[in-house]
């Protein structure tokens, strides 16, 4: 089995390099064999919307909407329950592939055996 990264994203469009941080990271372990489950919470729940990511601008880094259509088909993209539902987010208002879950299953994740988080 291969290990597992868990990487939460607290920022959003206020914080386009650690969106870039995150999403490159998690990316990168996808290229490697790691299996990987990317959380959106807070201000980055907005990330798994269509059109988002395709407003932040960072020079030099990686196109964010790539990056993250690399996490939807390789790993898993998950929107934090209550952050959605402040937010007035739905899984109807998500990206394909993109699911919200709450935060019994974010545990379950962090602490399942070989797993590794990351928090930006």
């Amino acid at each position: 089995m291969s290990p597992t990264l868990v990487v939460k994203l607290t920022w959003g469009a206020e914080s386009p390099e650690r969106v870039s941080q995150a999403l490159s990271v998690a990316a990168t372990a996808t290229s490697v064999g790691a299996q990987v489950s990317l959380w959106l919470t807070g201000e980055a729940s907005f990330l798994a919307q269509p059109g988002t990511l395709e407003r932040i601008q960072l020079p030099l880094a990686p196109e964010l909407p790539e990056l993250l259509a690399g996490l939807l088909a390789f790993g898993s993209v998950t929107v934090c329950a209550q952050c959605a539902a402040r937010r007035g987010i739905t899984e109807d208002s998500l990206l394909p592939g993109a699911g919200i879950a709450g935060t019994a299953t974010f545990v379950e994740q962090a602490l399942a055996p070989d797993a590794r988080v990351l928090v930006y």
